[in-house]
């Protein structure tokens, strides 16, 4: 049989073909990226500080395209290749994003699917609130107080405006649990709250007006943020539009601190919350709860009659103010 002879019309084109590259799932791993931390996001820009370190000069990066819309935020550690000098119109691109350590988030309400993420990889969350003008609302705290817990940060209270009014009778519905507490006024330095911040990265999150600009300026001289004035209805006017992480003085040790200053919010959805994400970020309830009964919203009774942490009461292994406390948190869920 002798052999075909082909000609044009046994060629067969694929249509929507864009080019004759072949196509391969295989990426370059980057094991050289260079390590940094986002300190900056700004419309499809990333700036970050190579090693977390602010004493070097900050990068300007772009995602790359093979993380697609992986979110990448302030926190974030991330790998970077390309021009890494930090000099004027260089662009690096990110091409991994670390796993995160924790994570502070939010919705919109109670109701929104969608969750926004504030900070990645903060070790500490200041909850900034006034003593008075604007009056303080136990409300807003606790819901921080829950996100922290959810996320894994260690929460921390600042009571602003203190030369106001005395802050002791708001201070002491948190004391029972057990995480720092601490007042500054507006004529004094935030002394206490500084060597707290130092060698740690640390977000700072309060009602628009409560006077977090007005730490951060003090806390980092250089930040030259914009300090609102609060209104005569006793609401704050927005000064801080975006996350931005501000270096701190290097600590004793040699670590580098940063605070990173949100936006001020009127609300602080915990859509994504679950009743045992809180008492599962305390070493003496986390055990407790898994005696509970399956959807137990650890509210006591009559909500909750089975509650475990009732017995943990009565055993006395669990002092009553502490879960009282415990309790008015777990109320922001519902």
């Amino acid at each position: 049989m002798s052999p075909r002879e082909y000609d044009e019309s046994d060629v067969r084109v694929r249509p929507g073909r864009r080019g004759s590259r072949p196509r391969t799932k295989r990426r370059p791993d980057h094991a050289d990226a260079a390590d940094a931390m986002v300190t900056v996001v700004d419309r499809g820009r990333w700036t970050c500080a190579p090693d977390g370190d602010s004493t070097r000069a900050p990068v300007t990066a772009m995602r790359a395209r093979e993380l697609g819309r992986t979110p990448i935020v302030v926190g974030d550690r991330v790998g970077l290749i390309g021009d890494l000098s930090g000099a004027v119109d260089s662009l690096a691109r990110i091409v991994r994003v670390e796993p995160r350590t924790t994570l502070l988030r939010r919705t919109a309400d109670d109701t929104d699917p969608f969750e926004r993420i504030v900070v990645a990889n903060a070790e500490q969350l200041v909850i900034v609130t006034a003593v008075a003008d604007p009056v303080p609302r136990t409300g807003f705290v606790d819901r921080c107080l829950v996100a922290a817990y959810a996320g894994g940060l260690r929460p921390v209270l600042c009571l602003t405006k203190s030369d106001l009014a005395d802050p002791e009778s708001f201070a002491a519905a948190y004391r029972e649990l057990d995480f720092p507490v601490l007042v500054t006024r507006r004529d004094r330095p935030p002394t206490e709250l500084a060597q707290l911040l130092s060698g740690r990265v640390s977000a700072l999150v309060g009602h628009s007006g409560v006077g977090k600009s007005t730490l951060v300026n003090a806390l980092v001289p250089d930040a030259e943020l914009a300090v609102g004035v609060v209104s005569s209805v006793g609401k704050g006017r927005h000064t801080t539009v975006a996350a931005i992480a501000l270096p701190l003085p290097v600590s004793a040790d040699g670590r580098p601190g940063w605070v990173v200053d949100t936006p001020g919010v009127r609300s602080f959805g915990l859509a994504h919350v679950t009743a045992d994400d809180i008492p599962a970020a305390f070493e003496d309830l986390a055990d407790a709860i898994e005696d509970c009964p399956r959807g137990c919203g650890h509210l006591g009774p009559p909500a909750d009659p089975e509650c475990a942490l009732d017995v943990r009461v009565t055993d006395g292994l669990l002092r009553p103010g502490r879960l009282t406390a415990l309790r008015r948190v777990l109320v922001a869920l519902r």
